[in-house]
């Protein structure tokens, strides 16, 4: 009985790791198609039977790319608009998530989560036209700081289920035990919740950053000044008025859009999976 019940469990860890390892493979083909597809010569491009790997890399693409379009100008108010609408929205999930988890049983609380489950429902096309028409109001068409406004209020409601999320697991003795050394509720709310809330905070800035880095329908409608539109945009210059893509050119725009992205969750994925507690050791 003991053999059969090993053997099944053997064979469901082997389907467990064959499925993630198919997963695995479908989240990167995109990504290794495009590499493969900035990095080909046209002959190539035009091949009824492309292969993964070019037989003459070439950089032409890349320097067509940059020929073409302003793309360090749109990188660049990517980048702004980008690191702006992170900041903020962590400065006011941070608070607001902290007293949501502290006080989930009250109704303001529950009110809040209500209102973060139903907008999450909310399509883009629905908010857009009235939205225009208020920053029209106040003159923040056609500007950064209007479309960082925009994607702060966008990001907020998932961020603060995030933090929550991380608050409600902050054990409340610890905090207790900081009062009972004569910490104030400033001092423990610096020395012993933050740190303990930094894992969820970078998770949370991380994915502000994403969202606004590659969004692409509000900054289409709301940037009309060609020197102030986002990455996202500027990719669209590459199709024809016929829907004909530019291919090389567009594989290599695109592939240096999708770094910033990679190479940020690379250098904080530590920070994302340290552990826990690691603000819960007394000095």
């Amino acid at each position: 009985m003991s053999t059969r019940l090993t053997a099944r469990r053997r064979a469901a860890r082997t389907g467990q790791y064959l499925a993630l390892l198919g997963y695995l493979v479908f989240l990167a083909f995109p990504l290794l198609w495009l590499v493969s597809t900035a990095f080909k010569p046209p002959r190539e491009l035009a091949s009824l039977h492309p292969g993964w790997i070019p037989d003459h890399p070439t950089l032409d693409n890349f320097r067509q790319a940059f020929d073409e379009q302003p793309l360090l100008r749109s990188a660049g108010n990517s980048l702004i608009a980008s690191l702006a609408a992170a900041a903020i929205t962590v400065v006011i999930a941070t608070p607001m998530a902290y007293v949501m988890a502290r006080h989930h049983r009250s109704p303001l609380s529950r009110a809040a989560t209500g209102w973060i489950v139903v907008s999450q429902a909310f399509p883009f096309v629905l908010v857009i036209i009235p939205l225009f028409l208020v920053l029209k109001e106040v003159r923040l068409i056609d500007s950064l700081s209007g479309l960082i406004m925009v994607y702060v209020v966008w990001s907020l409601p998932f961020a603060l289920w995030m933090l929550a999320g991380y608050a409600r697991a902050v054990p409340r003795e610890l905090e207790e035990a900081a009062a009972v050394d004569g910490a104030s509720r400033l001092r423990t709310l610096i020395s012993v919740t933050m740190p303990l809330l930094a894992p969820g905070i970078v998770a949370t800035a991380l994915f502000a950053f994403i969202t606004a880095w590659n969004e692409f329908f509000f900054a289409l409608v709301l940037l009309k000044s060609p020197q102030k539109q986002t990455m996202p945009v500027i990719l669209t210059h590459f199709i024809g008025t016929e829907g004909v893509a530019d291919l090389g050119p567009l594989a290599a725009a695109s592939l240096l859009a999708t770094l910033p992205s990679l190479v940020l969750f690379a250098v904080i994925q530590r920070r994302i999976t340290s552990g826990t507690l690691a603000g819960a050791v007394k000095h």
